[in-house]
């Protein structure tokens, strides 16, 4: 990649969130609440954006559809309503403000159709505009172990290296078909991998023989973390697979144009230090409300 200042962060949430019905019948799963680590409760969307804002960002592009524009606009574009506004605190008036200033960094962007987070990412195009951007899941939410944020951590390696970066994180065996999963050799041992291959939900047959890291157990693998920094060389590989109508399960995935990045161009796994809370699924969710505020922090 030509080396650049980032300034930009995509978050696709164009998704349907089938996992989480019938909830999902009435709510959008992005607004679904999450006490953060300041002790606020928030929608998750807010939660990932200030990740993004605390990595050094200015723009914010989320991936929607077209229905949806009235909620995100309401929320962060669009003052609270009088009534409401009478009852809130100064504290919470001065948040709102703030909401509004954020509304003022972000971009929606339409998916019309929902045919995968590939697609979705795919939409991006025209708005990332060949330069380097930070890429985050519209359902996860991070937590880092250092005083430096999870997408920060991937911006400072990028700065020394000035290619793509894909967030890695260790896994076990049992869950990784569940999850793309990474192969490579290390540059910096248990930190830095110099990626060779990215398999979306593996079977364990295959990952035992082709996704072993030197080094690591055999019962535990390198699985994606869930934030990128990618060049806007990604969009030519998820072109060919739109085009070409190449989908995994039924869907454009972005596993897969990854791969092909990775063989045909230098990509780097970081192994960030921090967790991820996936809120995508009841279980996960659920797990997400206990662990990533705890009562008591």
């Amino acid at each position: 990649m030509t080396p650049k200042n980032l300034k930009k962060a995509l978050i696709p949430a164009a998704g349907w969130g089938t996992r989480l019905f019938p909830m999902t019948k009435v709510f959008k799963k992005e607004f679904l609440p999450i006490i953060d680590q300041d002790g606020q409760a928030k929608p998750i969307i807010l939660v990932i954006i200030e990740e993004a804002l605390r990595a050094g960002v200015t723009e914010i592009g989320i991936v929607i559809q077209p229905k949806d524009r009235e909620l995100f606009e309401n929320f962060f574009l669009n003052p609270s309503t009088p009534k409401l506004w009478d009852k809130l605190s100064a504290e919470s008036r001065d948040y709102d403000q703030y909401l509004q200033e954020i509304g003022q960094k972000i971009t929606l962007i339409y998916q019309e159709e929902s045919t995968g987070y590939g697609q979705a990412v795919f939409c991006a195009k025209n708005w990332v505009n060949q330069e380097p951007f930070l890429l985050f899941l519209g359902d996860h939410v991070y937590r880092s172990y250092t005083d430096i944020c999870c997408s920060r951590q991937l911006v400072e390696i990028y700065q020394c290296h000035q290619t793509n970066i894909i967030g890695l994180t260790t896994m076990p065996a049992k869950i990784i078909h569940k999850a793309g999963i990474a192969m490579g050799t290390w540059l910096e041992k248990s930190s830095l991998l110099s990626l060779t291959q990215l398999t979306e939900k593996p079977t364990l047959d295959y990952a035992y023989s082709y996704l072993q890291v030197e080094g690591m157990e055999r019962e535990t693998f390198l699985g994606i973390f869930g934030i990128y920094l990618l060049g806007s060389a990604i969009f030519d590989y998820l072109e060919i697979e739109i085009s070409q109508d190449s989908r995994y399960r039924g869907e454009f995935q972005l596993t897969t144009a990854l791969n092909q990045l990775c063989q045909n161009s230098r990509s780097l796994g970081y192994l960030v230090q921090g967790d991820y809370f996936d809120t995508g699924m009841p279980e996960f969710y659920q797990q997400a409300i206990a662990q990533f505020y705890p009562m008591g922090s």
